[in-house]
């Protein structure tokens, strides 16, 4: 459906329209040239391609990448990594307060884990994860909730650079399972 979709969005681009991920028709800047259609559906598309950015990042932004709103798509994919997470979590917060909840390490443990957490090692990269998630939230996803779009500037690579970010998160969510602590006992050759 989707490499369908991305050629017909090409002869679409010239009507101003395109159609999303739903597939529902939506209109866009139109394009004057088939160039200029060609590139808008393929060139960001190509190159979240080219670094292997994770299908869950592209399905959540993909409107906004046709369109090269990357404020909008950046937007998109970090609205994504929340879904994830309280998905898995089963959790309803949101931004900081919902990475701490997930994974952050108290008495009982986390209630995510990315790793087995037995080595000291473990739990630093589960704290390292905690940081950059709260991080990212910090820094990109609540800027973009609650500023205007006139005022953050995201240009392609900013987008690019971030949207890969995001693909890393999603790959290190894949691998996250419900931590119990009676399962990980460490053993003399866990230390």
């Amino acid at each position: 459906f989707a490499s369908r979709r991305d050629e017909l969005n090409v002869i679409l681009a010239f009507s101003g329209m395109h159609i999303g991920d739903d597939g529902k028709l939506r209109s866009s800047t139109k394009a004057e040239s088939l160039n200029e259609a060609m590139k808008r559906a393929s060139r960001l598309h190509g190159a979240l391609s080219s670094r292997s950015v994770h299908k869950d990042v592209l399905r959540f932004c993909r409107a906004e990448l046709l369109d090269e709103n990357y404020f909008h798509a950046v937007f998109e994919a970090m609205k994504s990594i929340a879904a994830k997470i309280r998905t898995l979590s089963g959790l309803q917060s949101d931004g900081a307060d919902l990475v701490q909840q997930a994974f952050g390490q108290s008495q009982s443990g986390p209630l995510l884990a990315i790793n087995q957490l037995v080595t000291e090692t473990d739990k630093g990269e589960q704290r390292g994860f905690t940081n950059l998630l709260t991080g990212l939230f910090g820094t990109i996803r609540n800027p973009l909730a609650h500023n205007p779009k006139v005022e953050w500037d995201m240009s392609e690579q900013d987008a690019l650079d971030t949207l890969t970010m995001a693909s890393l998160i999603h790959r290190k969510l894949d691998k996250a399972y419900r931590y119990k602590p009676e399962n990980h006992k460490v053993t003399p050759d866990a230390q």
